[in-house]
């Protein structure tokens, strides 16, 4: 408790998931929360999401059992080239991934915030060190003060920008890429699968609810736009091994969302200035060739809350979040150069030989070293 025994407050600027899991996390501490979100509504308007052990983990910290995400089995999938040929192939369960519509986890994560914290249609204008906070709502601005303010405000975070101007802007990544829901309820045998050829991948997750998430991406250059994306990307990847076609072309076209990737090329020597954290892309936004970026913005948020009111608490965060957010970006950027950043076609030929001759059990090893996380003891 703060002075006079009034509760502690944070202010949250961000109501994405990473903030949003915060605000849950600082609300079961007891802590008096406020979530600010620029957009009108609290909404997500992105595609799927793939919750590996270490989200669901995080999860289940913030108090949401693990039987929310339980659905329909998950079926063998693993890589293949675009000629269909696997490159490697396992078995993957309900214990490995869960996979859901980013809306959804937006939706349970927000319902366990209370409705007053909730502030819509506020965009903050400055941010202190010292804990207030200015914003503009319904053409009036205002201020508020927080004994701990949590920057969640995304890749292109304006309070990043003024409490850490030594950091450059996010960087393009040098890929484009497509995502979208399609409404085919598991007609075939989809599994999560990732396909590979020179320069280009396609992924196909099948979330729990039956619908199938996919996304396409190609190395390009920044801003390349086409007049038509549903017919660019069916003409593009319509040559690729059975079911992708069918399934780029059961996708409406207006659902199809089209986005360059950008990345943090320098993390920060710290996430913590004053009263202000870092947290989500604002802290260390990485590309999806792991799947991590929702992930490690859960793991944040339950880490903030493991050590929010331990002595030094912002110190630990900050060690521990600095150290794993840098591991898991070098992974993520070894992913990549592995994956989509092979564009000679000789190359890849020699890649996928080398990924079909290596045991699948290695190749899991390496993916629990980025999955295989736990909340921190306190």
């Amino acid at each position: 408790m703060s002075a006079a025994g009034t509760a502690r407050r944070a202010i949250v600027v961000g109501g994405g998931i990473g903030g949003l899991a915060s605000a849950v996390a600082l609300t079961h501490k007891g802590w008096d929360v406020t979530v600010l979100e620029r957009a009108p509504q609290f909404q997500e308007i992105g595609a799927g999401v793939t919750l590996f052990p270490n989200a669901i983990r995080a999860l289940d910290y913030l108090g949401f059992e693990s039987k929310l995400f339980v659905g329909q089995g998950m079926r063998a999938g693993g890589l293949r080239s675009n000629t269909g040929r696997w490159l490697m192939r396992q078995e993957v369960s309900q214990s490995d991934v869960a996979p859901v519509h980013r809306a959804y986890l937006h939706d349970i994560l927000r319902s366990a915030v209370p409705g007053e914290s909730l502030i819509a249609d506020s965009r903050v204008t400055a941010v202190t060190l010292t804990g207030e906070v200015e914003y503009c709502k319904d053409g009036e601005t205002r201020t508020v003060h927080g004994d701990l303010i949590v920057a969640a405000d995304g890749i292109s975070s304006g309070i990043r920008a003024q409490h850490w101007p030594e950091l450059p802007p996010p960087q393009y990544v040098g890929v484009t890429a497509w995502r979208a829901i399609a409404e085919v309820r598991n007609p075939h045998d989809f599994g999560l699968t990732q396909t590979w050829a020179p320069g280009a991948e396609l992924g196909i997750v099948p979330l729990i609810d039956g619908r199938i998430y996919w996304y396409a991406a190609l190395l390009a250059p920044q801003g390349e736009r086409f007049a038509d994306n549903h017919a660019y990307v069916l003409e593009r990847f319509g040559a690729w091994h059975d079911p992708i076609p069918e399934l780029v072309a059961a996708t409406e076209p207006g659902a199809l969302l089209h986005h360059d990737l950008f990345h943090a090329s320098r993390q920060p020597k710290t996430l913590v200035r004053g009263k202000i954290v870092l947290l989500g892309d604002a802290a260390h936004a990485i590309p999806p060739f792991l799947g991590q970026g929702a992930c490690q913005a859960l793991e944040d948020a339950a880490t903030l809350g493991a050590y929010i009111d331990t002595r030094d608490g912002l110190d630990r965060y900050d060690r521990v979040r600095r150290e794993r957010a840098h591991a898991v970006a070098k992974a993520t950027r070894m992913t990549g150069r592995m994956g989509i950043f092979v564009r000679n076609p000789a190359l890849a030929v020699a890649r996928n030989a080398i990924v079909r001759a290596t045991p699948g059990n290695i190749a899991r090893r390496a993916m629990d070293r980025v999955t295989r996380w736990e909340v921190p003891a306190t």
